[in-house]
């Protein structure tokens, strides 16, 4: 049992953690949680929520800990290189079904590394494309996944300049898995961190939430709706060039992939030792989104996209920039939906639309359909 502070009653409560076997949802009910594992990898370790954050923490970080910067965790690094302020990425892409509602693999992938480069505030010069093709792909589907790359890569003024293939027999992928890497200029003044969020900050989100995670379940469990639900896959770095042209001192840049809303706003609140609190109402969540999740047990804060980005910037330039963004196609629901508060700091509540507050955790583990 870990103790957490409770919004409503101001003082510690005990609070099951993530290894204490159960977990508590909204309604009080208590649900199990995954087993802890400090053996071996479990697929919550690629979840984007706590697991994913212990394996970095535990195992990757310490082992690289010669040979690696310190410092926070960004989308990408900076490194100066004569003079220039350079963002590199890298990033693997595993998804199935290959095609999916409003994208496929090749797409989401150079997407993916566009906005990691501009989460660091860059635009885009050049990716590299790599391949691990299972045997027995068919050339046709792998034209048009590559094709959709390229495209990807030519709308956001970018240029795939090298990349590699390796084939391997069947049964040992998935089809094909994709690993992107990006480099991108960063202008000078500009410098998001996921360590720089202060207190009364504003916190903006450039749309709705929920369609990539909830597209992509709807194909692989066969489930239909009245209307189909497409992911938001799309580069983002016009939005964020736009954002920065209004306030070029943004403090923090997210995209809220692996983990959604919760575990970025989670990250970014314990990395910058400030409490975060969200407005419920301001929130947008597609209805076809909410009901999808009330029927598979999701929670849509912890349901992944594709194509939103989480900004923290000073209040003072909260309207503008919002007004700037709305401007362009991907940003045209932005919202300021909370602020950053001195209050509990590393955690983030949720004001209700009751007028309540609540706990919006990290994600614990895989996220599935409720069982309980």
């Amino acid at each position: 049992m870990s103790s957490t502070v409770d919004p409503r009653a101001g003082a510690p409560t005990s609070a099951p953690a993530a290894a204490g076997g159960v977990t508590i949802d909204a309604n009080g009910v208590a649900c199990p949680a995954p087993i802890p594992e400090d053996a071996r990898v479990i697929l919550g370790h690629g979840s984007g929520g706590q697991l994913s954050a212990a394996l970095m923490r535990d195992v990757i970080g310490p082992a690289l800990a010669a040979a690696a910067p310190g410092g926070p965790l960004n989308d990408a690094a900076v490194v100066e290189i004569a003079g220039a302020r350079l963002a590199f990425t890298t990033d693997s892409y595993v998804v199935s079904p290959l095609v999916f509602p409003g994208g496929d693999i090749g797409e989401l992938a150079v997407n993916g590394t566009l906005n990691d480069l501009a989460m660091m505030g860059a635009q885009p010069v050049a990716i590299s494309l790599a391949y691990v093709i299972e045997e027995g792909l068919p050339f046709e589907e792998l034209r048009a996944i590559t094709a959709s790359a390229a495209r990807a890569a030519a709308r956001a003024g970018a240029r795939i300049v090298t990349g590699d293939t390796k084939v391997v027999g069947r049964g040992a992928a998935d089809r094909l898995f994709v690993n992107t890497a990006g480099i991108g200029l960063i202008g000078d003044g500009v410098a998001p961190a996921a360590d720089r969020a202060a207190v009364g900050d504003a916190i903006i989100l450039s749309g709705p939430i929920g369609l990539h995670g909830v597209a992509i379940m709807s194909v692989r469990e066969g489930l239909e709706f009245e209307v189909e639900i497409a992911s938001d896959t799309q580069a983002l770095n016009g939005l964020v060039a736009a954002m920065l042209a209004i306030e070029p001192d943004i403090h923090v840049l997210r995209d809220p992939t692996r983990g959604g809303l919760a575990s970025a706003l989670n990250e970014i609140a314990m990395t910058s030792g400030v409490g975060m609190v969200l407005d419920e109402p301001a929130i947008p969540i597609p209805g076809p989104v909410r009901a999808a999740c009330e029927m598979l047990g999701l929670d849509p804060y912890h349901v992944a996209n594709e194509g939103k980005l989480v900004a923290i910037v000073p209040a003072a330039s909260a309207a503008a920039v919002v007004t700037a963004m709305r401007a362009l196609p991907e940003g045209a629901g932005a919202a300021v939906i909370g602020m950053v508060v001195a209050d509990h700091p590393g955690m983030v509540t949720l004001r209700t639309i009751v007028g309540s507050e609540r706990i919006v955790d990290m994600l614990v583990g895989e996220q599935l359909p409720r069982i309980c």
